[in-house]
């Protein structure tokens, strides 16, 4: 029975039961697909079915197997177990069918190889309260099960649980209280990565009305580069990249054979080109069907003309990255070379740069390459070609420094969309945020929940002309695109499927 501190909600494989919490009424762990295990695995997703009485929906499900962001969390009680990834959570501040809510719907980062919902950092209530909207989050495969080229299974398997996860939005959240015509997905990172491939997919039409991609990697990976890194993590287990070899090895074990080959990418320099600089093999592959063109090229040509976008990036996003690697401070012109002329946008990139930064020293120009090379150009590309297929784009660039004094590095802005400190939140502004942290997160929120309401985030849209872009920092303020040096190199780069340089 339905109480104000249970409430309950029918959906269309069951009813559920979650909980009142801080005024929002949460669902959390509700199976969207099937355990994609045993005859399923490798598979795409399949709906989940149904139950009999009330389900109870007060846990998060348990997270996808993944690499571990460090050493191991320590094992308690808590840690949801099983092979129950697949599942959605829900925060509502009235789960009333009547209210037509719009939906903001997250996909988590994580570099296509880690990242689950149950991250206390994504906790919706904040922003749900806040901004009388419904949020959602969602599990879905990375790694090997999720995204690795495999002879026998699709391609971008971890997408297609993006686009079943939305399917179940669009038949479910009406009974949450949200309005299935206005939905919104919003990630960063390897999800604004993935949000940009939905847009570019027939599948995912219709699923979504607006879009927030925050700080998007240019990373996506040709048939024959996909296949070949594959080869190899297979080959870490003696095995090779295919449904009968690999599906014999348990999920959780296979993980294994990914953090091997991330801690050694620097060995694949001469067959895997850039992607051998960055800290995964993992990125959605351009196969031509379920994801048909890299999603510069389809936007360009109108593949989502009809989906309002805000897209953007964080000014300093590499940093982040240097200080992971224990590289601040340690960064000297040999490396700053070998970045340059491996990532910049022509074959004399290298000389292009130190023109455009004269004052910059190695380690200032190992990190504006990286930072153009993986987020910050791609991001400004996306928000340009969607322009220009007819679309229409706002654009943001993060400004905030830090207090941890990263700059405004990557993964700076999750904590301020969603207001909850906690995370990877508390080690870059801290567990109780400056009253600055408070007062930009509450711009952050108005903004996405404004978009998600109306289109409208609150500033003009981005042009090829104007270059209208939102700074996001203590002084707000509305200016031409800053990164004028940057974007000048990279003016007429194509970000495309990346390619396989030579087979091993």
């Amino acid at each position: 029975m339905s109480t104000a501190e249970s409430p309950e909600v029918r959906t269309a494989a069951g009813a559920v039961r979650g909980r009142r919490e801080a005024g929002s009424a949460v669902f959390r762990g509700i199976p969207f697909a099937q355990p994609p295990v045993g005859e399923l695995r490798f598979a795409a997703p399949r709906p989940a079915p149904a139950w009999d009485g009330v389900r109870e929906a007060a846990a998060f499900g348990p997270p996808p197997p993944q690499e571990p962001l460090g050493p191991p969390p320590p094992v308690t009680g808590d840690l949801p177990t099983g092979d129950d990834w697949l599942t959605v959570n829900v925060w509502s501040p009235e789960p009333d069918p009547a209210a037509h809510r719009p939906v903001l719907v997250w996909i988590y980062g994580g570099a296509y190889k880690l990242g689950s919902a149950d991250d206390p950092g994504y906790d919706g209530g904040r922003l749900s309260r806040d901004g009388d909207v419904v949020v959602v989050t969602l599990n879905y495969r990375v790694g090997m099960e999720g995204f690795a080229h495999i002879d026998g299974a699709p391609a971008n398997r971890g997408l297609l649980d993006q686009v079943a996860a939305l399917e179940w939005v669009r038949e479910n959240i009406t009974a949450f209280g949200g309005d299935p015509g206005k939905v919104t997905v919003f990630g960063e990172s390897a999800g604004a990565g993935s949000i940009a491939a939905l847009m570019a997919m027939p599948r995912a039409r219709g699923l979504f009305r607006r879009a927030i991609a925050q700080s998007v990697p240019g990373t996506y990976f040709s048939p024959e580069l996909a296949a070949d890194i594959a080869t190899v993590l297979a080959g870490e287990l003696g095995l090779r990249p295919t449904v009968a070899d690999l599906s014999t090895v348990d999920p959780r074990k296979l993980t294994a054979a990914g953090a091997a080959v991330s801690g050694r990418m620097l060995q694949y320099g001469d067959r895997w080109g850039a992607v051998a600089l960055t800290p995964t093999p993992y990125s959605p592959v351009v196969d031509g069907d379920i994801l048909p063109a890299a999603p510069w090229e389809a936007l360009a040509a109108g593949a989502a003309r009809e989906v309002e976008l805000i897209a953007g990036h964080n000014r300093d996003e590499f940093r982040l990255f240097l200080a992971l690697g224990g590289l601040l401070g340690q960064v000297g012109e040999e490396q700053a070379g070998l970045a340059l002329r491996a990532l910049g946008p022509t074959p004399g990139a290298e000389q292009s740069y130190r023109a455009a930064y004269p004052d910059a020293s190695a380690e200032q120009l190992f990190e504006l390459v990286n930072s153009d090379w993986l987020f910050r150009m791609p991001s400004l590309h996306l928000a340009e070609a969607h322009v220009s297929g007819g679309g229409r784009a706002h654009f943001y660039e993060l400004t905030w420094p830090s207090p941890a004094g990263l700059g405004a590095c990557h993964g700076l802005d999750v904590p301020l969309t969603f207001g909850t400190f906690a995370g990877l939140g508390s080690e870059l502004i801290g567990p109780t945020p400056t009253p600055e942290a408070e007062e930009l997160s509450a711009r952050f929120r108005a903004a996405w929940t404004a978009f998600a309401t109306t289109g409208d985030p609150g500033w003009a849209p981005y042009d090829a002309k104007d270059r209208l872009t939102q700074l996001l920092d203590v002084e707000r303020a509305v200016v031409p695109y800053p990164e004028e040096a940057s974007r000048a190199l990279w003016e007429n780069h194509v970000f495309a499927p990346l390619p396989l340089v030579a087979r091993g």
